[in-house]
């Protein structure tokens, strides 16, 4: 501990004089040559002088010697940091970090190290960081510190800390001075406002921290430290469930794109379609098709495909969907057995379909830079690709209620769904307004499929593990009602995120399903019921 405090004080001074200069004293290459042949208690010794020289070339030396990959040649004894290759090492310079030689592994030694040297090593290199001219390597060094708390640092630290001008680096050298000053023997007011800093640090890292400071703290800062350890788990808690809440919404706006064009053609048509899913995995499979095109021909406007994607996706699942109602589903009206057999049956060709396709092994779609990557947003962390679902999901909403309550094509869809016979002797072509309600149900799916590629598996089976929760929202939320799909996908996915973690993700989706079977006995035609003679009949 004395040579330890004897070396705090050499790198105090070091700092003081040098104000940044990467080489204002002594040659360290004969000192870090002189590591091969000491003892621990010298190695020790010769990191002070290294850490004295104020030279920042040593680093490299330092990370390679606390790593076990400093080597010292038998022959002269120059030390190398040593990286192996095949059946040599290769030697480079500890300063000039050049290749110098390859040499045979019996050639060389490892200077031998423990766990006290590695702790002085940390302090030395903070030493060298803590006043970089680089600010990035100063706030490292200054998060470094925060992990290793330590009272030798303290000094180090508050010389950095008179020299430090860029705000948020010397806040985070502030809490890093405060966590070594817990582990110091200062005076009770300076840890008491230690304590306060690094309560303003939040989250778990700050409990952690007074937490390993309880056992040896001052009696008299017992009851300050339990109380910020009470206000921080507070805080904790309840970012938490800001947290929980955020995923639940973003569960929900997967769910609102995947259910919303079934609750239209259950809405309008009255059918079970069980093939829905699959429209959903269609989509997913135009957006591998789009990125797999642009990757080849035009990789420049890769950040464009998901936007190029909406489109394709929309186009070709509205398609399909057109074929299979024109071709099946019109002939087995009133019949909704049949019905739900014959779009299994046709989900059962689609699946086998893309397997024969693109091969039964998820495809890999990617991320947009726009996309990628998340952000803070106070306790808790928020991903683009989430934020930007759930913008997305929102404005399908309103632009599918908009073509709902604004064109002919939305009343005559209306029209059909409260009473189908009177729409018909109003003169609405009743078997179109089925076929293209039933396209535009599948293409919104398509443009589900886009979204779900960014944050699921595009497979074949894609489609499979949204289809239940999807007839949930729907019958949840009220059949054919648009603001009913949106409250039961929010409900049910906030919901869902507040299941899981006491009772576990299966079991979850049963107690889901079991609350929504309780609450359909009491509300046979869900939150938000349609009015008109047919549906009430």
């Amino acid at each position: 501990m004395n040579m330890i405090r004897f070396l705090s004080s050499l790198i105090l001074l070091l700092t003081l004089a040098v104000s940044g200069h990467a080489q204002g004293g002594a040659d360290p290459r004969p000192l870090i040559d002189a590591l091969g042949k000491a003892n621990f208690k010298q190695a020790e010794e010769l990191l002070g002088q290294i850490a004295a020289t104020g030279d920042a070339r040593v680093a490299p030396a330092l990370e390679a010697f606390a790593a076990g990959d400093l080597y010292a040649r038998k022959s002269d004894g120059a030390v190398f940091i040593a990286k192996p290759a095949g059946k040599n090492f290769k030697l480079i310079d500890p300063l000039s970090g050049e290749e110098v030689e390859e040499a045979g592994k019996g050639a060389v030694a490892k200077i031998k190290i423990n766990n006290n040297l590695r702790r002085v090593i940390r302090s030395t290199l903070g030493g060298l960081t803590l006043l970089s001219p680089d600010r990035a390597t100063r706030l490292r060094a200054a998060e470094a510190v925060m992990r290793s708390p330590s009272a030798e640092n303290l000094e180090l630290i508050e010389a950095a800390l008179e020299k430090e001008s860029d705000g948020a680096v010397k806040a985070r050298m502030e809490q890093a001075r405060a966590v070594s000053l817990l582990a110091s023997d200062r005076g009770v007011e300076e840890k008491r406002a230690a304590i306060d800093t690094i309560r303003s640090l939040g989250g778990r890292p700050a409990i952690a921290i007074l937490m390993t400071a309880a056992p040896a703290v001052d009696p008299a800062l017992k009851e300050d430290l339990n109380h910020a350890i009470r206000q921080l788990e507070s805080n904790l808690a309840a970012w938490d469930v800001a947290q929980n809440v955020w995923y639940g919404l973003s569960l929900g706006s997967v769910l609102l794109l995947a259910a919303i064009g079934l609750a239209i053609t259950f809405g309008v048509m009255g059918i079970i379609n069980m093939a829905h899913g699959e429209m959903v995995m269609i989509g997913a499979y135009s957006t591998f098709v789009v990125q797999q095109l642009i990757r080849t021909n035009a990789p420049q406007l890769f950040d464009w495909s998901l936007l190029i994607a909406v489109p394709v996706a929309f186009l070709v699942t509205g398609i399909v969907g057109l074929v299979i109602e024109r071709g099946v589903i019109r002939f087995l009206y009133g019949r909704p057995l049949e019905t739900l057999l014959a779009t299994w049956g046709i989900s059962l060709i689609l699946q086998q379909s893309v397997r024969s396709i693109f091969g039964p092994t998820n495809q890999e779609v990617g991320n947009p830079s726009w996309m990628s990557g998340s952000f803070p947003l106070g306790g808790m962390t928020v991903t683009w690709n989430r934020m930007w679902i759930i913008l997305f999901s929102i404005s399908i909403f309103l632009a599918l209620l908009a073509l709902m309550k604004k064109s002919s094509f939305g009343l005559q869809m209306r029209a059909v769904t409260q009473n189908r016979r009177m729409a018909s002797s109003m003169g609405i072509r009743t078997p179109w307004v089925d076929a293209l309600t039933f396209a535009l149900g599948s293409g919104i799916a398509g443009i589900a499929g886009v979204a779900l590629s960014q944050i699921d598996n595009v497979s074949p089976n894609l489609g499979q593990a949204y289809i239940i929760d999807s007839f949930m929202v729907v019958v949840f939320g009220g059949v054919g009602n648009l603001w009913g799909t949106l409250v039961g996908a929010l409900s049910l996915g906030v919901l869902n995120k507040f299941l899981e973690p006491s009772v576990g993700a299966v079991l979850g989706k049963i107690l889901v399903l079991v609350l929504i079977i309780l609450f359909i006995q009491k509300r046979p035609r869900g939150l938000f019921a349609l009015k008109g003679r047919a549906v009430e009949a």
